[in-house]
């Protein structure tokens, strides 16, 4: 223990040493590595980590046993030892997906809590190695980011460079899952970062190509998501990819709509014991009817796109009914519908995981499903492994409106770019279908309902990062509305402001009265004891309420032409906003990005 004590205080040292010798931007280079790496060792533990769960104890403990059906009840333990974990040593801090790290980004100057970088090793883990129906992608993400965050954060690097590792831990964690470096990058500039510079691709690349490059050695290509292409490109088939980048377009908005009402369900009920109760009875249910909704589902996406049709329907309780192809084939469809059930259930009953493979695999056996029906309407030279794997693709843009991720991550785990222009169809089409009726992906749409604002617009994105509460300024001096214009005159001589708001007894705003307008009776002594408040002050022609986003703030701004607004709520006076606090915070905002 003490040799590991002085092995972790020599890289402490060495890394300090590092930072004293070289400027900024040579220090995040080598940050980027240390980051990549980390990530990519996080992915391989978290891999090895499910296979220790899934092999030695479901397969070689459970499955050995003499009741055959004991496994279904796995995704129940798995669940349930997530959601004790998550509650008794956590206490209930763990933030699934992307949304917690976009809003991180948004509003929390990119800081993420720092077992975030084991936390989710440990819940997903026993989530998915138990056989919940969900992936370990989107874990893995927020482990690389809040590996990224945290290492800025120990080295006091700015908001810019935090943010940066932090995209970078997202994409060697992604790379390290599929050996895929280029998929890594893509997918932190489209899903994690929404204004990039040119100067920001360097340190994801490096990051990304040194977390693939440790899950190349470490682990198998047995243990990864991994294609070898059997048929070339046919481009005769053309007309059939357009029409599966159709379908791909609309299962992911079933996907998404289906997997969004049922989490939101599950979210509404207040018990954790029904919650995990109603998942796991849930999941046995459509195991044991559909198999290969348990666990990530990487094996039957394999044994689909080898044709090994019997590994997906043997264990079933189906399995006498299935005896021809059409049979088989509704088989199959039912089970890519169900796939977004499952996820949803697992993940709203308190297991931790993502929606990366859940997408791929209903991806697959779309593909699957719509080149097996060609071939059974008699359309010769259809590629049934080459749909499977493209419509991957198709289904992982319309669900994270990422096609650049979906394109090159098929790319990448088929060993080669045959299948680009098939790739670039059902992609593209998905993606455009997916974005016309939601314009905003599933995680964008849920930090929006959190009050957090992202865009592409460096503008909009750095206004939605100002906190507004914290700008409200309350020490303008209140006047009763019954006060003569003597107590008036007072308050002036002691303020050093020149707008004065006029409240009731219960600090309900009247309105308010503003230095400039009262000058003349200020000169008149006679009027002292007879103008009251209420009769010099006017009306405000705009207030704000403290919950309101800045966007609709700046545009009372321009519409009044006032640089002071009063934040009331409910009618009660709460203090002013003044919109050159807001410029103030705005330009130290975007020198930080800088």
């Amino acid at each position: 223990m003490q040799l590991n004590f002085k092995n972790i205080n020599f890289i402490k040292r060495s890394i300090n040493w590092v930072h004293e010798k070289t400027n900024e931007k040579q220090f995040l280079i080598f940050a980027s590595i240390l980051v990549g790496v980390s990530a990519g060792l996080a992915a391989v533990a978290l891999k090895l980590f499910v296979y220790f769960i899934k092999h030695y104890l479901v397969e070689d403990y459970f499955l050995n046993l003499n009741f055959k059906y004991l496994y279904l009840i796995l995704p129940l333990i798995g669940i349930g030892l997530t959601v004790l974990i998550i509650k008794y040593f956590f206490k209930n801090q763990i933030n699934r997906g992307n949304t917690f790290i976009l809003f991180a980004i948004a509003k929390k100057s990119s800081f993420l809590p720092f077992h975030q970088m084991y936390s989710h090793i440990i819940t997903s883990g026993l989530t998915v190695g138990f056989g919940g129906s969900a992936g370990l992608e989107s874990p893995i993400v927020s482990t690389g980011s809040a590996i990224g965050s945290n290492f800025a954060k120990t080295y006091k690097l700015s908001y810019k460079d935090r943010t940066l590792l932090l995209a970078a831990g997202a994409a060697g964690g992604i790379a390290g899952a599929f050996n895929a470096p280029i998929a890594g990058v893509l997918f932190a500039l489209e899903v994690i970062l929404v204004d990039i510079s040119i100067s920001a691709f360097i340190p994801l690349l490096i990051a990304a190509a040194s977390g693939a490059l440790i899950s190349k050695i470490i682990l198998h290509e047995t243990d990864l998501l991994f294609f070898k292409l059997k048929q070339p490109f046919d481009y005769n088939n053309v007309p059939f990819y357009i029409i599966l980048g159709l379908l791909a377009g609309f299962t992911s908005l079933y996907y998404v709509n289906v997997f969004d009402k049922i989490e939101t369900k599950f979210s509404n009920l207040k018990s954790s014991f029904v919650k995990w109760m109603i998942g796991g009875i849930s999941l046995a249910l459509m195991v044991a009817l559909f198999p290969s909704l348990f666990g990530e589902g990487y094996e039957s996406i394999k044994a689909l796109s080898e044709f090994r049709v019997n590994d997906l329907y043997k264990n079933s309780l189906l399995n006498g009914l299935i005896n021809n192809n059409w049979f088989f084939l509704i088989f199959i469809f039912i089970t890519m519908l169900l796939k977004s059930v499952a996820a949803a259930i697992t993940l709203g009953s308190g297991g931790n995981g993502g929606n990366f493979a859940p997408a791929l695999f209903v991806g697959a056996y779309l593909g699957f499903v719509f080149s097996m029906l060609l071939g059974l309407l008699g359309f010769e030279n259809i590629h049934i492994s080459n749909f499977t794997i493209v419509a991957m693709a198709g289904i992982l843009s319309g669900v994270f409106h990422a096609p650049l991720t979906g394109i090159f991550l098929i790319a990448e785990i088929t060993g080669g770019y045959e299948l680009i222009i098939p790739l670039m169809i059902v992609s593209s089409i998905s993606y455009v279908i997916v974005k016309y009726y939601h314009p905003h992906s599933l995680d964008i749409k849920r930090l929006k309902q959190k009050g957090a604002v992202v865009s592409d617009n460096r503008d909009t994105s750095i206004l939605s990062k100002i906190n507004i509460a914290s700008l409200i300024e309350t020490d303008f001096a209140t006047i009763h509305f019954k006060s003569t214009l003597r107590d008036i005159v007072e308050s002036i001589k002691h303020s050093k402001r020149n707008v004065f708001p006029v409240v009731k007894n219960n600090n309900k705003l009247l309105g308010i009265i503003y230095l400039n307008n009262i000058r003349e009776e200020m000169f008149n002594p006679e009027l002292y004891d007879k103008v009251t408040a209420k009769e010099v002050m006017r009306k405000p022609s705009m207030v704000i309420h403290s919950n309101e986003d800045i966007f609709s703030i700046m545009n009372k701004f321009e519409e009044s032409g006032h640089w002071n607004l009063p934040v009331v709520d409910n009618g009660i006076y709460i203090g002013f906003l003044s919109k050159s606090s807001i410029l103030d915070n705005y330009r130290h905002e975007l020198l930080e990005t800088i």
